[in-house]
Protein backbone atom coordinates (compact mmCIF):
# COMPACT_ATOMS: atom_id res chain seq x y z
CA UNK A 1 0.00 0.00 0.00
CA UNK A 2 1.49 3.36 -1.02
CA UNK A 3 1.45 5.80 1.87
CA UNK A 4 0.33 9.32 1.05
CA UNK A 5 3.31 10.57 3.06
CA UNK A 6 5.60 9.53 0.22
CA UNK A 7 3.86 11.91 -2.24
CA UNK A 8 6.36 14.78 -2.03
CA UNK A 9 4.50 17.01 -4.46
CA UNK A 10 1.33 17.09 -2.35
CA UNK A 11 2.24 20.29 -0.42
CA UNK A 12 3.01 22.07 -3.72
CA UNK A 13 -0.36 21.08 -5.16
CA UNK A 14 -2.07 22.07 -1.92
CA UNK A 15 -0.35 25.47 -1.87
CA UNK A 16 -1.09 26.26 -5.52
CA UNK A 17 -4.71 25.18 -5.10
CA UNK A 18 -5.16 27.44 -2.06
CA UNK A 19 -3.50 30.37 -3.84
CA UNK A 20 -5.51 29.90 -7.06
CA UNK A 21 -8.79 29.75 -5.11
CA UNK A 22 -8.01 32.88 -3.09
CA UNK A 23 -6.85 34.74 -6.18
CA UNK A 24 -9.97 33.77 -8.13
CA UNK A 25 -12.35 34.88 -5.35
CA UNK A 26 -10.40 38.10 -4.84
CA UNK A 27 -10.42 38.95 -8.55
CA UNK A 28 -14.17 38.40 -8.75
CA UNK A 29 -14.88 40.60 -5.72
CA UNK A 30 -12.42 43.39 -6.61
CA UNK A 31 -12.98 43.13 -10.36
CA UNK A 32 -9.27 42.80 -11.06
CA UNK A 33 -7.22 40.44 -13.23
CA UNK A 34 -4.16 38.72 -11.80
CA UNK A 35 -2.39 38.66 -15.18
CA UNK A 36 -2.46 42.46 -15.26
CA UNK A 37 -0.64 42.68 -11.94
CA UNK A 38 3.18 42.93 -11.75
CA UNK A 39 4.83 39.52 -12.20
CA UNK A 40 6.97 39.87 -9.10
CA UNK A 41 3.83 40.44 -6.98
CA UNK A 42 2.28 37.17 -8.19
CA UNK A 43 5.55 35.32 -7.66
CA UNK A 44 5.87 36.61 -4.10
CA UNK A 45 2.31 35.55 -3.29
CA UNK A 46 2.86 32.08 -4.82
CA UNK A 47 6.11 31.63 -2.90
CA UNK A 48 4.48 32.60 0.42
CA UNK A 49 1.51 30.32 -0.28
CA UNK A 50 3.83 27.39 -1.04
CA UNK A 51 5.88 28.01 2.10
CA UNK A 52 2.72 28.15 4.20
CA UNK A 53 1.45 24.94 2.55
CA UNK A 54 4.63 23.01 3.37
CA UNK A 55 4.57 24.19 6.99
CA UNK A 56 0.86 23.45 7.31
CA UNK A 57 1.08 19.91 5.93
CA UNK A 58 4.17 19.18 8.02
CA UNK A 59 2.32 20.12 11.20
CA UNK A 60 -0.82 18.26 10.07
CA UNK A 61 1.22 15.10 9.51
CA UNK A 62 2.69 15.43 13.00
CA UNK A 63 -0.81 15.73 14.44
CA UNK A 64 -1.92 12.64 12.48
CA UNK A 65 1.09 10.67 13.72
CA UNK A 66 0.54 11.72 17.33
CA UNK A 67 -3.14 10.83 17.09
CA UNK A 68 -2.27 7.35 15.76
CA UNK A 69 0.13 6.78 18.66
CA UNK A 70 -2.31 7.75 21.38
CA UNK A 71 -3.59 4.90 23.51
CA UNK A 72 -6.88 6.79 23.82
CA UNK A 73 -7.50 8.98 20.72
CA UNK A 74 -8.81 12.50 21.17
CA UNK A 75 -12.48 13.16 20.41
CA UNK A 76 -13.00 14.07 16.77
CA UNK A 77 -14.08 17.63 17.56
CA UNK A 78 -10.91 18.27 19.57
CA UNK A 79 -8.77 16.68 16.90
CA UNK A 80 -10.19 18.82 14.10
CA UNK A 81 -10.22 21.84 16.40
CA UNK A 82 -6.45 21.55 16.82
CA UNK A 83 -6.01 21.37 13.05
CA UNK A 84 -8.27 24.38 12.47
CA UNK A 85 -6.32 26.40 15.06
CA UNK A 86 -2.98 25.53 13.41
CA UNK A 87 -4.21 26.41 9.92
CA UNK A 88 -5.79 29.69 11.02
CA UNK A 89 -2.69 30.72 12.98
CA UNK A 90 -0.40 30.01 10.03
CA UNK A 91 -2.71 31.87 7.64
CA UNK A 92 -2.73 34.93 9.91
CA UNK A 93 1.03 34.91 10.41
CA UNK A 94 2.07 34.33 6.80
CA UNK A 95 -0.58 35.11 4.19
CA UNK A 96 -2.27 38.13 5.81
CA UNK A 97 1.01 40.06 6.25
CA UNK A 98 1.80 39.29 2.61
CA UNK A 99 -1.61 40.60 1.52
CA UNK A 100 -1.13 43.75 3.59
CA UNK A 101 2.11 44.56 1.75
CA UNK A 102 0.82 44.02 -1.79
CA UNK A 103 -1.58 45.96 -4.01
CA UNK A 104 -4.08 48.00 -2.03
CA UNK A 105 -3.43 46.36 1.32
CA UNK A 106 -5.48 43.83 3.26
CA UNK A 107 -9.20 44.47 2.74
CA UNK A 108 -12.06 42.85 4.64
CA UNK A 109 -12.69 40.35 1.89
CA UNK A 110 -8.99 39.41 1.96
CA UNK A 111 -9.31 38.49 5.64
CA UNK A 112 -12.42 36.40 4.93
CA UNK A 113 -10.76 34.59 2.02
CA UNK A 114 -7.51 34.01 3.89
CA UNK A 115 -9.45 32.67 6.88
CA UNK A 116 -11.90 30.36 5.12
CA UNK A 117 -10.15 29.03 2.00
CA UNK A 118 -6.94 27.66 3.62
CA UNK A 119 -9.07 26.33 6.50
CA UNK A 120 -11.39 24.36 4.19
CA UNK A 121 -8.53 22.93 2.14
CA UNK A 122 -6.51 22.23 5.27
CA UNK A 123 -9.30 20.29 6.93
CA UNK A 124 -9.80 18.31 3.72
CA UNK A 125 -6.06 17.55 3.56
CA UNK A 126 -6.12 16.46 7.20
CA UNK A 127 -9.09 14.16 6.58
CA UNK A 128 -7.25 12.54 3.63
CA UNK A 129 -3.99 12.10 5.58
CA UNK A 130 -5.88 10.80 8.61
CA UNK A 131 -7.79 8.24 6.51
CA UNK A 132 -4.57 7.16 4.79
CA UNK A 133 -2.82 6.68 8.15
CA UNK A 134 -5.76 4.69 9.52
CA UNK A 135 -5.82 2.43 6.46
CA UNK A 136 -2.09 1.86 6.70
CA UNK A 137 -2.31 1.06 10.41
CA UNK A 138 -5.13 -1.40 9.82
CA UNK A 139 -3.18 -2.98 6.97
CA UNK A 140 -0.08 -3.38 9.15
CA UNK A 141 -2.16 -4.86 11.96
CA UNK A 142 -3.71 -7.32 9.50
CA UNK A 143 -0.24 -8.36 8.29
CA UNK A 144 0.85 -8.82 11.89
CA UNK A 145 -2.18 -10.96 12.69
CA UNK A 146 -1.53 -13.08 9.57
CA UNK A 147 2.11 -13.53 10.58
CA UNK A 148 1.10 -14.57 14.09
CA UNK A 149 -1.47 -16.97 12.61
CA UNK A 150 1.10 -18.46 10.21
CA UNK A 151 3.64 -18.84 13.01
CA UNK A 152 1.01 -20.59 15.12
CA UNK A 153 0.15 -22.98 12.26
CA UNK A 154 3.81 -23.75 11.66
CA UNK A 155 4.29 -24.48 15.35
CA UNK A 156 1.28 -26.78 15.33
CA UNK A 157 2.53 -28.59 12.22
CA UNK A 158 5.92 -29.13 13.83
CA UNK A 159 4.19 -30.51 16.91
CA UNK A 160 2.11 -32.90 14.79
CA UNK A 161 5.23 -34.10 12.97
CA UNK A 162 6.99 -34.61 16.29
CA UNK A 163 4.09 -36.86 17.28
CA UNK A 164 4.04 -38.64 13.94
CA UNK A 165 7.73 -39.56 13.68
CA UNK A 166 7.94 -41.39 17.05
CA UNK A 167 4.70 -43.19 16.18
CA UNK A 168 6.20 -44.55 12.96
CA UNK A 169 9.57 -45.25 14.60
CA UNK A 170 7.95 -47.22 17.42
CA UNK A 171 6.26 -49.60 14.95
CA UNK A 172 9.45 -50.07 12.92
CA UNK A 173 11.64 -50.75 15.96
CA UNK A 174 9.07 -53.17 17.27
CA UNK A 175 9.34 -55.11 14.00
CA UNK A 176 13.14 -55.15 14.16
CA UNK A 177 12.97 -56.40 17.74
CA UNK A 178 11.10 -59.52 16.68
CA UNK A 179 13.34 -60.03 13.66
CA UNK A 180 16.39 -60.18 15.91
CA UNK A 181 15.09 -63.44 17.40
CA UNK A 182 14.63 -65.06 13.99
CA UNK A 183 17.17 -63.67 11.51
CA UNK A 184 19.88 -61.19 12.50
CA UNK A 185 20.88 -60.58 8.88
CA UNK A 186 17.32 -59.71 7.97
CA UNK A 187 17.17 -57.36 10.95
CA UNK A 188 20.33 -55.59 9.71
CA UNK A 189 18.77 -55.20 6.29
CA UNK A 190 15.64 -53.79 7.91
CA UNK A 191 17.75 -51.29 9.83
CA UNK A 192 19.27 -50.13 6.53
CA UNK A 193 15.82 -49.69 5.01
CA UNK A 194 14.65 -47.84 8.11
CA UNK A 195 17.63 -45.48 7.89
CA UNK A 196 16.68 -44.63 4.29
CA UNK A 197 13.15 -43.85 5.35
CA UNK A 198 14.32 -41.69 8.23
CA UNK A 199 16.72 -39.87 5.91
CA UNK A 200 13.76 -38.88 3.75
CA UNK A 201 11.90 -37.64 6.80
CA UNK A 202 14.82 -35.77 8.31
CA UNK A 203 16.63 -34.33 5.34
CA UNK A 204 14.05 -34.08 2.57
CA UNK A 205 11.44 -32.12 4.47
CA UNK A 206 10.90 -29.46 1.82
CA UNK A 207 7.74 -27.43 1.65
CA UNK A 208 6.42 -29.70 -1.07
CA UNK A 209 7.85 -32.71 -2.89
CA UNK A 210 7.12 -34.37 -6.24
CA UNK A 211 4.46 -37.05 -6.03
CA UNK A 212 6.92 -39.49 -7.61
CA UNK A 213 9.31 -39.03 -4.70
CA UNK A 214 6.56 -39.47 -2.13
CA UNK A 215 5.39 -42.69 -3.81
CA UNK A 216 8.97 -44.01 -3.88
CA UNK A 217 9.18 -43.40 -0.15
CA UNK A 218 5.84 -45.14 0.29
CA UNK A 219 7.02 -48.14 -1.72
CA UNK A 220 10.09 -48.44 0.51
CA UNK A 221 7.85 -48.41 3.54
CA UNK A 222 5.62 -51.11 2.03
CA UNK A 223 8.68 -53.27 1.30
CA UNK A 224 9.79 -52.81 4.89
CA UNK A 225 6.43 -53.83 6.24
CA UNK A 226 6.23 -56.90 4.01
CA UNK A 227 9.24 -58.35 5.77
CA UNK A 228 7.37 -58.68 9.03
CA UNK A 229 4.04 -59.83 7.54
CA UNK A 230 2.85 -63.38 7.11
CA UNK A 231 3.67 -64.83 3.69
CA UNK A 232 -0.04 -65.43 3.14
CA UNK A 233 -0.69 -61.69 2.87
CA UNK A 234 -2.25 -60.76 -0.48
CA UNK A 235 -0.80 -57.37 -1.25
CA UNK A 236 -1.74 -55.35 -4.34
CA UNK A 237 -0.04 -52.01 -5.01
CA UNK A 238 -0.86 -49.80 -7.99
CA UNK A 239 0.62 -46.36 -8.63
CA UNK A 240 -0.54 -44.38 -11.67
CA UNK A 241 2.47 -43.65 -13.99
CA UNK A 242 0.99 -40.20 -14.63
CA UNK A 243 1.85 -39.22 -11.06
CA UNK A 244 5.32 -37.74 -11.52
CA UNK A 245 6.20 -34.07 -11.07
CA UNK A 246 2.99 -32.90 -9.42
CA UNK A 247 3.77 -31.66 -5.92
CA UNK A 248 2.29 -32.58 -2.55
CA UNK A 249 3.18 -31.99 1.06
CA UNK A 250 5.23 -34.96 2.32
CA UNK A 251 4.21 -37.78 4.65
CA UNK A 252 0.46 -37.48 4.17
CA UNK A 253 -0.12 -40.88 2.56
CA UNK A 254 1.86 -43.02 4.98
CA UNK A 255 -0.64 -43.03 7.91
CA UNK A 256 -3.29 -44.72 5.74
CA UNK A 257 -0.87 -47.45 4.62
CA UNK A 258 0.45 -47.85 8.14
CA UNK A 259 -3.09 -48.28 9.44
CA UNK A 260 -3.80 -50.97 6.84
CA UNK A 261 -0.76 -53.03 7.82
CA UNK A 262 -1.58 -52.57 11.48
CA UNK A 263 -5.18 -53.77 11.32
CA UNK A 264 -5.23 -56.25 8.45
CA UNK A 265 -6.68 -59.67 9.31
CA UNK A 266 -9.46 -62.02 8.31
CA UNK A 267 -8.88 -62.86 4.64
CA UNK A 268 -5.54 -61.09 5.03
CA UNK A 269 -5.32 -58.76 2.04
CA UNK A 270 -4.35 -55.14 1.44
CA UNK A 271 -4.99 -53.05 -1.68
CA UNK A 272 -3.17 -49.75 -2.22
CA UNK A 273 -3.76 -47.51 -5.24
CA UNK A 274 -2.82 -43.97 -6.26
CA UNK A 275 -4.39 -42.42 -9.37
CA UNK A 276 -4.50 -39.03 -11.07
CA UNK A 277 -7.93 -37.76 -12.10
CA UNK A 278 -8.58 -34.21 -13.29
CA UNK A 279 -5.80 -32.54 -11.27
CA UNK A 280 -6.67 -34.55 -8.19
CA UNK A 281 -4.68 -37.27 -6.47
CA UNK A 282 -6.88 -40.14 -5.35
CA UNK A 283 -5.21 -42.39 -2.80
CA UNK A 284 -7.20 -45.47 -1.89
CA UNK A 285 -6.27 -48.03 0.77
CA UNK A 286 -8.39 -51.01 1.78
CA UNK A 287 -7.65 -54.04 3.92
CA UNK A 288 -9.41 -57.10 5.26
CA UNK A 289 -10.27 -57.22 8.93
CA UNK A 290 -11.92 -59.86 11.07
CA UNK A 291 -15.68 -59.37 10.99
CA UNK A 292 -15.82 -59.10 14.78
CA UNK A 293 -12.94 -56.63 15.02
CA UNK A 294 -13.79 -53.11 16.09
CA UNK A 295 -11.58 -50.95 13.88
CA UNK A 296 -10.22 -47.80 15.48
CA UNK A 297 -10.51 -44.68 13.34
CA UNK A 298 -9.31 -42.11 15.84
CA UNK A 299 -5.76 -43.23 16.64
CA UNK A 300 -2.76 -40.93 16.75
CA UNK A 301 -1.84 -41.51 13.09
CA UNK A 302 -5.25 -40.77 11.58
CA UNK A 303 -6.04 -37.91 13.95
CA UNK A 304 -2.74 -36.22 13.13
CA UNK A 305 -3.39 -36.80 9.43
CA UNK A 306 -6.80 -35.13 9.62
CA UNK A 307 -5.35 -32.12 11.41
CA UNK A 308 -2.41 -31.78 9.01
CA UNK A 309 -4.79 -31.92 6.06
CA UNK A 310 -6.88 -29.14 7.60
CA UNK A 311 -3.77 -26.99 7.97
CA UNK A 312 -2.08 -27.78 4.64
CA UNK A 313 -5.08 -28.32 2.34
CA UNK A 314 -7.97 -26.25 3.70
CA UNK A 315 -10.94 -26.80 1.42
CA UNK A 316 -8.78 -28.82 -1.00
CA UNK A 317 -9.02 -32.33 0.39
CA UNK A 318 -11.48 -35.08 1.22
CA UNK A 319 -10.70 -37.96 3.58
CA UNK A 320 -13.30 -40.70 3.98
CA UNK A 321 -13.05 -43.92 5.95
CA UNK A 322 -15.51 -46.80 6.23
CA UNK A 323 -15.73 -50.13 8.04
CA UNK A 324 -17.85 -52.52 6.01
CA UNK A 325 -18.08 -55.80 7.87
CA UNK A 326 -14.88 -57.66 6.97
CA UNK A 327 -13.00 -54.82 5.28
CA UNK A 328 -11.88 -51.31 6.05
CA UNK A 329 -11.35 -48.60 3.42
CA UNK A 330 -9.81 -45.15 3.43
CA UNK A 331 -9.80 -42.74 0.47
CA UNK A 332 -7.92 -39.46 0.30
CA UNK A 333 -8.55 -36.88 -2.43
CA UNK A 334 -6.05 -34.03 -2.81
CA UNK A 335 -5.94 -31.11 -5.21
CA UNK A 336 -2.51 -31.09 -6.88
Amino acid sequence: MKNIRTIHWLPAVYGLLVYASMRLVNDVISETRFWLRPLHTNLIEIAVSLAAAYITLYIIRRIVKRQQQRAIPLPVWKEYGQVALVITTLSYTTIIPMAALTDDGCQWYDVVNITLIPLLYGLLAYAILRASASLRKNYEQQLLLEKISNDTLQTELQFLKAQFHPHFLFNALNMIYFQMDENVQAAKHTVEQLSELLRYQLYDQQQMVPVRKELQYLQSYIDLQQQRMNSHLQLKVSFDPALQQQTVYPLLLLPLVENAFKYTGGDYWINIAATLQEQHLYFHVSNAVPAIQQVKTGGIGLENLRRRLQLLYPGQHELTTAHNGNNYTATLKLSI
